[in-house]
């Protein structure tokens, strides 16, 4: 009996039907459901309520229904369990899906005979040093950013690679992503899109006051250092954009690929590119 971990976004207004359903339709095959304990009762089933760590411990699988900042959250929260993740998409981009609400026979079909793929993502593991001292790592799997307030000057960026001295950008930030979050935040600033089957990282610039700085491509070998300066303390260090810590002038963040990766389960083909015609150029079939 394979055991399927169900997660779902209750902010989205069809999360329980489609959890409900897809329940069913994996019990109907014989299935173990555990599903995400805030939405266990609101789908009639508070027996298969599971608190995210007992399902990465237990599941074989993962559905995640939501969009893709829901799947990016349960990606961090999961970080070394290895634990495949098949998302539903529920929101408005859905660019890490592979699957709809009305693909739920197909999807179960594929996740239990075993018809899919497995793209291993990287992951990015960011480490925030003051006065010396590490205060917080953190894991991301788009990116992570470092940014000026909304109505603040401009910042200073001083990029050091393996500790050679690469610019200082003067603007609104600099963000370091992964292959897979170069079609996040990275991509609205300029930077290039790039295939997430690449071994590198990826440093953006955000709005620099320069006519030369220009998003850069470096191994995933590497180590980035970022030094912040400014003459006011409007600065922060996000995480996927989805949370943050506020920063000061000195502070340091070392940037590095993480030793693990998010499993995202796969079945179509050419998604990566259909993936950018469809949903980025607007190219819909």
């Amino acid at each position: 009996m394979k055991t399927i971990g169900i997660v779902a976004n209750k902010g989205k207004p069809e999360a329980r039907i489609v959890a409900r359903e897809l329940m069913y339709l994996l019990e109907a095959r014989g299935a173990r459901v555990l599903l995400d304990e805030h939405i266990a009762s609101d789908v009639g089933r508070p027996d298969l309520a599971a608190a995210l760590e007992k399902i990465g411990r237990e599941a074989k699988l993962l559905c995640v229904l939501g969009g893709d900042g829901t799947l990016l959250g349960i990606a961090r929260q999961l970080a070394g369990r290895s634990l495949p993740i098949l998302g539903i998409n529920l929101g408005t981009l859905g660019f890490l899906s592979e699957a709809d609400p009305d693909d739920l026979p197909e999807a179960v079909d594929n996740l239990l005979s075993g018809k899919y793929d497995i793209e291993e993502r990287t992951m990015l593991e960011a480490t925030l040093v003051r006065n010396g001292a590490a205060l917080a790592s953190y894991t991301a799997m788009n990116d992570i950013g470092i940014a000026k307030g909304s109505f603040c000057r401009i910042i200073q960026c001083a990029v050091y690679v393996d500790d050679d001295y690469v610019a200082t950008f003067s603007g609104d930030g600099v963000i370091v992503s992964s292959p897979t979050g170069s079609t996040a935040y990275s991509l609205s600033a300029g930077g290039p899109i790039v295939a997430p089957n690449v071994d590198m990282l990826l440093l953006t610039p955000v709005a620099p006051h320069s006519l030369t700085a220009r998003p850069m491509v470096l191994s995933a070998n590497q180590v980035i250092r970022i030094e912040v300066d400014a003459i006011h303390q409007e600065m922060g260090l996000s995480i996927d954009g989805q949370f943050g810590y506020r920063l000061e002038g000195g502070d340091q963040i070392f940037v590095k690929k993480s030793p693990h990766v998010t499993p995202l389960i796969k079945w179509k083909t050419g998604g990566f590119f259909e993936a950018i015609r469809t949903k980025l150029q607007g190219e819909w079939e």
